[in-house]
């Protein structure tokens, strides 16, 4: 599962607001009335079918707004690549929209652009997808496009060189930023050797993936039994249909079995600290991750009610013990991610080097309190409403819910899931949070990635007693 954009706006908004501004709490009135009912998620209404050929698809019909988003994913992302082309789903991505039999680059843009969208490749851990949004009267080309970029892409030797070359620039940008050596490092503490530790391809896979690896990727993870059409917006169930099997019916099973499912992965992390040393670095990232729940485990709900009161809404216990009480760093947060196989709860800080020590002492205090303390009422009821009206607020735009639906479909949920989800955070008890906050949050369960100047790191985190490992 992808972690929400809306969220991430929300976090900016958040960083963006100054400490003394948020403390500045006026009073409000007495005479106000309580809160309302809160209104339940209002969950689509999804139409499931299957062709011939073996390709979901999942029909959100919502008239009025003249607009339909298309979302294709197949399952095989990050965790498909082969061992010696770590990432090359991101040049997959990259390059699966840039040309087919019969299109150029430029005319796929062009006839998307006409049809009022622009077309996008995503790779995730378990999934590619594939999406745009257009306008619902060029839904007959807009599906035309989309269907032949996933059945009749071509891979040209300049497109897949000029991927190389963006990719190339894009890694080298994104290593110079202390977040992502942090998110790189602790994948492969928790994973080790696992498919799951690779988020990123390296310079060696780029230099050397060619336009066959495209293809033999492309015609692995590209299959209609392996993937989901969902489409929402402005249109009616048996139109749509009729226009996707003219589009997709014609897609060919290959005779080849489909990629294997992902293996099993640990289940304990090792709670030690790992050090990437950053020279001349002012200030150190600190990032805690411990695994969690995956997507279809029972408490999944529970553990993002417990995440949302420990770190995950703008007025967790982190946040207000490291930012607004202490001042030691400007917008901390933790979340969980779920991949197929695997969920992880990750808790994240930047602060400055003369905090080190203290603001990873108050992170370990905070996860250890969260799990042996149950919240307030007020906690709890907030966390619950944070949860669903943020979820409400991102499943206006349909793109985000055709996004969602295929996240769901790859987990092997079923399209009912966004109303469960509401429903069981609206009903979570206090019991459950206390279970699983006890199950996944103790600090001993963390493994500790931190980025910044070697000397300073061990110096603040030596007197925890925990063994820290240098990461080249």
């Amino acid at each position: 599962m992808k972690i929400p954009t809306f969220f991430c706006a929300l976090f900016l908004m958040w960083a963006a607001l100054t400490p003394k501004t948020l403390a500045q709490k006026t009073p409000l009135p007495k005479d106000l009335p309580p809160y309302g009912p809160e209104k339940p998620l209002n969950a689509p209404s999804v139409k499931a079918a299957k062709l011939e050929n073996g390709l979901t698809v999942w029909l959100v019909s919502e008239p009025a707004f003249p607009q339909i988003a298309l979302d294709l994913a197949v399952r095989g992302g990050f965790a498909a690549d082969p061992a010696d082309r770590p990432g090359i789903s991101q040049l997959l991505a990259a390059t699966v929209t840039q040309g087919t039999a019969t299109r150029s680059a430029k005319q796929i843009a062009q006839e998307i652009q006409a049809a009022g969208g622009d077309l996008s490749a995503q790779p995730h851990a378990d999934s590619l997808e594939v999406s745009t949004t257009v306008l619902s009267e060029k839904a007959d080309l807009g599906m035309t496009v989309l269907a032949d970029v996933v059945q009749h892409a071509s891979f040209a030797d300049s497109e897949v060189t000029l991927a190389k070359r963006n990719a190339a620039d894009d890694l080298q940008q994104r290593e110079s930023e202390p977040s992502f050596l942090a998110r790189r490092a602790m994948a492969r503490v928790l994973f080790g050797d696992h498919p799951y530790h690779v988020i990123a391809p390296t310079t060696e896979s780029i230099d050397a993936s060619t336009p066959a690896d495209l293809r033999k990727a492309y015609a692995e993870r590209f299959r209609p039994d392996q993937a989901v059409l969902v489409v929402v917006g402005d249109f009616q169930n048996d139109k749509m249909m009729d226009l996707i099997r003219a589009k997709f019916g014609v897609w060919k099973l290959p005779s080849e079995p489909p990629l294997p499912p992902v293996a099993a992965v640990p289940t304990e992390a090792k709670h030690s600290i790992f050090l990437v040393p950053r020279p001349g670095s002012v200030q150190t990232t600190l990032e805690l991750a411990a695994f969690g729940p995956e997507r279809n485990a029972p408490d999944y709900e529970a553990a993002q009610v417990v995440n949302a009161i420990y770190g995950g809404e703008f007025g967790s216990r982190l946040v207000l013990n490291i930012r607004e009480d202490k001042g030691y760093t400007y917008s901390p947060y933790s979340y969980i991610q779920t991949r197929s196989a695997a969920g992880t709860i990750i808790s994240h800080a930047d602060v400055r080097n003369a905090v080190t020590g203290p603001s990873f002492n108050e992170i370990t205090y905070e996860l250890n309190r969260m799990a042996t303390t149950s919240p307030t009422d007020e906690e709890l009821t907030t966390a619950r409403r944070y949860i669903v009206g943020g979820e409400a607020i991102q499943l206006q735009a349909r793109s985000s819910v055709a996004s969602e639906l295929a996240d769901n479909w790859i987990d092997g949920l079923p399209p009912e899931e966004i109303g469960i989800y509401g429903e069981k955070i609206d009903k979570t008890t206090i019991a459950e949070v206390d279970a699983a906050a006890l199950k996944y949050f103790p600090a001993a369960r963390t493994a500790t990635v931190v980025v910044g100047e070697e000397q300073v790191i061990r110096k603040a985190l030596s007197p925890f007693g925990l063994p820290i490992q240098t990461l080249k």
